[in-house]
């Protein structure tokens, strides 16, 4: 009992603070805007409030009527649609952003505004929780380690949902879906075809078996691997994106492998094409990971 006692006091007494998103990061206490760990030129007062509720709801709808009853009381005359309008431009003017090809805050014509990039939000409340109240504290433990994973995430050559647009579920969904088909078509292709595929790599003589073999092996476990990524996006199965970063390390090997199978039909493409086809499946696996971290990384916008 007085372990929740203790963390009502704290949740009472520290507020959120900060909010990250790309290479920005959003001082609410002090009402400073960083950049790259610089401090930017102070915002409007009406441009750092717009700011602050669009993050507190991200990728959410903001409606005009929203903004206009927390930046103006009824009682004030002024003209809202130019200061609407002069403090999201002001926005997009230090972001670098623009209204045509959003990378912060879309415009939904006649209805509002919609900060699309991820945002991380921290506050003092998860470390007071983790610090003093270890009964209840899971939360603020959970908090403080999606945090860190954020951080290392970010310190990786690999793109982390902060550095990507954002894109559809739909879309991602559609393209994700025929990747795997490909990877799947592949699999397929050359079990079905092992006589020709045994013709092609006899060339390569003491290596011809170990390689078979390799192919025969690695198809056997792709194809369960793809039917089973194929099920999860066609019936939108909830946490596919996590399912899949955990997949990766295990996944990558796998497609680098299957990335010279152009090479099994040089005959047909020519050299040249057989390693350009190679140098863009190489990339694929990778184009896969962007593409859930794109769509599935927070909660989609609703209308």
């Amino acid at each position: 009992m007085m372990s929740v006692e203790r963390f009502a006091l704290i949740e009472h007494k520290h507020e959120i603070k900060k909010f990250r998103f790309g290479v920005f990061e959003l001082d609410t206490a002090a009402g400073e805007l960083w950049r790259d760990g610089k401090a930017q030129p102070r915002l409007r007062d009406q441009a750092l409030q717009i700011l602050q509720m669009l993050l507190e709801h991200p990728r959410e709808l903001v409606t005009r009527e929203e903004l206009r009853n927390r930046l103006w009381s009824a009682d004030t005359f002024v003209d809202f649609d130019h200061g609407l309008n002069t403090a999201v431009n002001q926005l997009r003017s230090v972001f670098g952003d623009s209204a045509a090809n959003p990378r912060f805050i879309q415009t939904v014509p006649r209805r509002g505004y919609r900060f699309i990039a991820p945002v991380e939000i921290t506050s003092n409340l998860s470390q007071g929780i983790s610090a003093q109240s270890p009964t209840v504290g899971n939360s603020g433990t959970a908090n403080r380690a999606e945090i860190l994973d954020s951080r290392a995430a970010r310190s990786s050559i690999l793109s982390d949902s902060h550095e990507l647009p954002f894109a559809s579920k739909t879309s991602v969904r559609i393209l994700f879906s025929l990747i795997q088909l490909m990877y799947l078509i592949f699999y397929v292709l050359s079990l079905a075809r092992l006589p020709q595929v045994e013709v092609i790599l006899a060339a390569l003589r003491d290596l011809a078996l170990p390689i078979l073999v390799l192919l025969i092996v690695t198809a056997a476990i792709g194809i369960p691997i793809r039917l089973y990524l194929l099920a999860a996006t066609a019936f939108n199965y909830r946490g596919l994106n996590i399912k899949f970063q955990k997949l990766f390390p295990f996944l990558l090997p796998l497609d680098e492998l299957w990335a010279l199978a152009p090479f099994l039909i040089i005959h047909r493409l020519g050299f040249g094409l057989a390693i350009a086809a190679t140098a863009a499946l190489l990339f694929l696996p990778f184009s896969q990971r962007s593409l859930l971290l794109m769509g599935f990384s927070v909660k989609q916008p609703s209308e």
